[in-house]
Formats: C-alpha cells, sequence, structure tokens
C-alpha cells in the first residue's frame, strides 16, 4: 500500500505538501479516504451525495485540488478492494493522528452517513466499529455526530 500511495503524492501533490512527513501524512490521507469510501458501501448501494460528501470531506480537510481529490479517492478504492478489514487503516489513523483529529475524522463519515438523509444500520454499525478502532469514546462519537447532523442542517438552510 505504501508504494503505491508514494508513487500517487510524488508525481501528483504540489510541493507545498510536500513540506510534511510525506509518507506518514500520505498513508494517513489515503486511510481517511479509505474509510469514507467504505462507509459509501456500508448499505450496499452507493448514493451520488454520499459521494460528493466524500470528494469535498477530502479536498477541504487535505487540501487538494479537485483533480488529486479524485485520483486520491481513485487510488483509496483501489486499496479497499484490496484490504480484508479496516484495520489496516485504522490502524495508521490511530497512530498518525491525535485524538482531534481521529474525532474529526468520525464526524466526516457521519456526515457522508447523514447525507442521503437516511441512516441504514450497517452505516451506524460501520461508523461504530470505526470509533472504537481509533479509540474515540462515546461521549465523543455522539459529539461528531451530532455535530455533522448540525452541520448539514444549516448547509441545506443556507442553499
Amino acid at each position: 500500500m505504501l508504494k503505491s500511495i508514494q508513487q500517487f503524492f510524488e508525481s501528483n501533490i504540489q510541493p507545498a505538501a510536500q513540506d510534511r512527513d510525506d509518507k506518514s501524512e500520505h498513508a494517513l490521507q489515503l486511510a481517511t479516504a479509505a474509510l469514507l469510501i467504505e462507509l459509501t458501501r456500508a448499505d450496499f448501494k452507493v448514493d451520488d451525495r454520499e459521494r460528493q460528501m466524500v470528494e469535498e470531506a477530502i479536498k477541504r480537510v487535505f487540501d487538494l485540488s479537485s483533480e488529486e481529490t479524485l485520483e486520491l479517492i481513485s487510488l483509496a478504492e483501489e486499496e479497499t478492494e484490496k484490504s480484508n478489514s479496516l484495520y489496516e487503516f485504522t490502524h495508521l489513523i490511530d497512530r498518525g493522528f491525535p485524538a482531534e483529529r481521529k474525532q474529526h475524522i468520525v464526524e466526516l463519515l457521519w456526515r457522508v452517513a447523514f447525507s442521503d438523509e437516511q441512516i441504514e444500520m450497517h452505516e451506524e454499525h460501520l461508523i461504530r466499529k470505526v470509533a472504537k478502532l481509533l479509540h474515540v469514546y462515546h461521549e465523543e462519537f455522539i459529539a461528531a455526530k451530532l455535530r455533522a447532523k448540525e452541520a448539514l442542517r444549516l448547509e441545506a438552510e443556507n442553499s
């Protein structure tokens, strides 16, 4: 997985992003994208609104161009197809991100789940499982859910 990540970022990501700890940051970006993509598949039907929310989240959180975002999503989709479990993605994030970033990832998962206006039991189960693997406490899990719901409500009001 790390080789394909490194190749992608070496050939596509702008030099400003190279100032970070390249390999680990790129792996964390891919792992985050992979979790968001896995959530879109949790209910066995990928909704366009969910896919759009994944694109927006990745682009905004990692400050990527539209092209870089789509390439990262494509790479993450390939990695999720090869993966046997969520553990390889959650393990990278758990080791590489502080608690606040992990909580933010849980919030992004909730935003994707809420984007189609239905929370399926498989989606909630997956978010709960990811939160546990990231060592996000239940109170933070609920707070992330409420923040995501409120943010989407405000966005809907403003559009």
